[in-house]
C-alpha cells in the first residue's frame, strides 16, 4: 500500500553506532530521541543494540509502548498533571521545570512505593522550557530536596529548538557552573549534565564541548546523519534512512496557470503562478494532511513539486527522462519534519526494512 514510509534499520544502526562512539569517546552518554518516528518498537529494538544509554521521548504514550526495552527511559517534555500516573509507571526519569508538577510526581511515586528520578531544566536563552533565573532554580531545588520520593538526577538545557540559539562552549560552560553550584549548595551529586541535542554535536567535532557536560539527547543526527547547528553532514553516516514512496494516480498535460478568476485555495491562501506553458503533471496520493511539501526531497532531481491540497500533491514531470505514468512510484527523502509528520499520519503505511 502507498504512500509508504520505509525505514532502513541497517542504515539507522550504522548512524547510531557512529554517534554513540562519538559521544562515548568524549565521555558523554547518549539518549536516543525516538519521538520523530513515534518510537516504533521494532526500530528501537534495533537501535539499542548500538550501545545506547537511554531512550528519550516527548510523549509518554510512546514510552508506554516500549515496556520491553530494558534500558532507562526518559520523558523529555515537561509532564502534564493529567498524565502523572503514566509518567511514574512508564518512565524512569522525567525532565521538569515546575515545582507543583514535581510535587505531584512525588505523591504518585510515594503511592507506588518507588523513587522517581528527575532532571531539572535550565534555560540558557533559547526561551523554551526551564528556569531562566538562577535564584528561582535554587529556590525550587530547596523544596525539591525535601521530597522523599523524588531524586534530582541532573540538570539539562535545550537549545536551537525554539529560539534557534546555537550551543557554545560559553553557554554550556554556564550550565556546568550552575550544576556545580547545585552540588555544593545542596550536597547532592548530579549524574546527568545534559548539554542539548543534535545541535551540540559540532562541539564534539571541534573538541570545544565544556568539561562536565556528560549527556546529549540525539535524534536528528542519528536519523539523518547531520548536526543541526549548521546542518553539516557527519562523516560515515547515511542521510536516506527514511524514504517516502508515493503512487501516481493521475498523469496529464495541462496548463501551468489555472483558468478563471483566482481566489483562495483550500487553506485560505491566494496562490501565485508562473506561466510555463503546458506541463506534464503527475498527481501522487498524499497531501497536507500527511506532510508539508517543503519536507520532501525528490530522489529524481528532475521532478518539481508544484503544490498540494489536503490529499493530492502535484508534480511537474515535464523534464524527466523517465516517462512517468499511472501506477508508477515516486520516491522522496525527508527532512526531520517530514519524518515526524509521515510517522504520525495514519494514512501513511510504515515498512521496516534491513
Amino acid at each position: 500500500m502507498y504512500p509508504r514510509l520505509e525505514i532502513n534499520t541497517t542504515k539507522l544502526r550504522r548512524n547510531a553506532k557512529i554517534i554513540s562512539q562519538m559521544c562515548h569517546s568524549h565521555n558523554l552518554n547518549l539518549a536516543f530521541v525516538t519521538k520523530s518516528f513515534c518510537a516504533r518498537e521494532e526500530v528501537v529494538q534495533e537501535i539499542v543494540k548500538e550501545d545506547i544509554d537511554y531512550i528519550a521521548d516527548s510523549r509518554i504514550k510512546n514510552l508506554k509502548n516500549l515496556k520491553d526495552i530494558k534500558i532507562p527511559k526518559i520523558l523529555l517534555r515537561i509532564p502534564m498533571i493529567s498524565e502523572i500516573e503514566d509518567v511514574i509507571k512508564c518512565s524512569d526519569i522525567s525532565f521538569n521545570s515546575e515545582l507543583d508538577t514535581i510535587k505531584a510526581l512525588n505523591n504518585e511515586a510515594k503511592a507506588n512505593n518507588i523513587i522517581h528520578k528527575i532532571v531539572i531544566m535550565y534555560d540558557l536563552g533559547d526561551l523554551r522550557e526551564g528556569y531562566f533565573y538562577k535564584d528561582n532554580l535554587f529556590e525550587a531545588i530547596k523544596e525539591i530536596v525535601k521530597l522523599e520520593n523524588i531524586k534530582i538526577m541532573g540538570i539539562a538545557t535545550n537549545l536551537t529548538c525554539y529560539g534557534a540559539i546555537i550551543p557554545s562552549n560559553e553557554n554550556l560552560s554556564e550550565l556546568v557552573s550552575v550544576a556545580r553550584e547545585i552540588e555544593k549548595r545542596f550536597n547532592i551529586n548530579l549524574e546527568i549534565i545534559s548539554g542539548g541535542n543534535s545541535s551540540s554535536i559540532y562541539l564534539l567535532n571541534n573538541n570545544t564541548m565544556p568539561k562536565g557536560v556528560n549527556n546529549l539527547r540525539v535524534g536528528e543526527a542519528i536519523l539523518l546523519g547531520r548536526e543541526t547547528a549548521y546542518g553539516n553532514r557527519i562523516e560515515g553516516t547515511y542521510e536516506d534512512v527514511f524514504k517516502l514512496v508515493c503512487e501516481i494516480i493521475e498523469c496529464k498535460e495541462k496548463p501551468s496557470i489555472p483558468v478563471g478568476e483566482i481566489g483562495v485555495d483550500a487553506f485560505g491562501k491566494k496562490p501565485i503562478y508562473t506561466d510555463k506553458g503546458i506541463l506534464k503533471r503527475a498527481i501522487i496520493a498524499i497531501g497536507r494532511q500527511d506532510i508539508n511539501m517543503d519536507s520532501l526531497i525528490p530522489l529524481d532531481k528532475e521532478i518539481e513539486i508544484l503544490g498540494c491540497s489536503s490529499d493530492h500533491m502535484i508534480l511537474d514531470v515535464s523534464n524527466c527522462r523517465h516517462n512517468y505514468k499511472i501506477g508508477d512510484k515516486v520516491e522522496f527523502m525527508l527532512t526531520y519534519g517530514g519524518i515526524m509528520s509521515t510517522s504520525t499520519s495514519n494514512y501513511v503505511e510504515k515498512k521496516v526494512i534491513s
